[in-house]
């Protein structure tokens, strides 16, 4: 079924969000004619695409086949490290620069997201827009690009740690603590419960990993 391309959407922008909400999974191989029917492009903007997804390390050549990349154990410590720190100091500088009204929709979407707990699909979601807000409140255009680039490798991991039993409550408690301390415009105390929360995170993907 042809998808209508939307308005200011390239070939590159239209993959790359399939990537990032599960439509293509790590593993997947991915054809021209199949990806050009599939979003009403031709095929050589489809070819300028996937060769700039490849030189981004977010495709791999298997044989002559390009699939969505997955990342190995060390690569995915490796990612975690540098989302760990931008993160970190994306919160603290939301605690200096957030407007009143970015730090109630920070508040609001806690509030929101109460309702997809048992919904760890929705609430994977959920959280992606949760950090996106956080990086915007840093209001630093930087930051914000790097983050963004770190978020798209994190959609070649296969699963979300919000999947394991009880990760979803967790994850809640800790977006409302890192909103408590951006609003009491405490940069250290936002920066920390960032950071706890990346690393916890992690560990439980550890443990998820170990287990499967």
């Amino acid at each position: 079924m042809v998808q209508s391309k939307p308005p200011n959407k390239d070939a590159y922008t239209l993959i790359l969000e399939a990537i990032d909400v599960g439509v293509f999974k790590p593993g997947d191989r991915l054809v021209e004619s199949d990806l050009a029917e599939r979003f009403g492009v031709s095929r050589t903007p489809i070819r300028e695409a996937l060769q700039r997804l490849e030189t981004q390390s977010l495709l791999a050549r298997d044989g002559r086949s390009l699939i969505v990349s997955s990342l190995d154990h060390n690569q995915m410590a490796e990612l975690y490290v540098v989302r760990t720190e931008l993160e970190g100091l994306a919160a603290r500088l939301a605690a200096r620069h957030a407007t009143a009204e970015e730090v109630r929709v920070l508040g609001d979407m806690v509030i929101e997201d109460r309702k997809l707990v048992h919904d760890p699909s929705a609430l994977a979601r959920a959280n992606r827009r949760f950090h996106k807000q956080i990086h915007l409140a840093s209001h630093n255009r930087y930051l914000v690009q790097q983050l963004d680039l770190v978020h798209r490798s994190m959609a070649l991991m296969a699963t979300t740690s919000i999947a394991v039993e009880g990760r979803g409550e967790d994850t809640l408690v800790e977006h409302q603590a890192i909103v408590d301390a951006i609003a009491a415009r405490n940069e250290s105390a936002a920066y920390t419960a960032l950071r706890d929360h990346i690393s916890k995170a992690f560990v439980t993907r550890l443990k998820q990993d170990a287990d499967s």
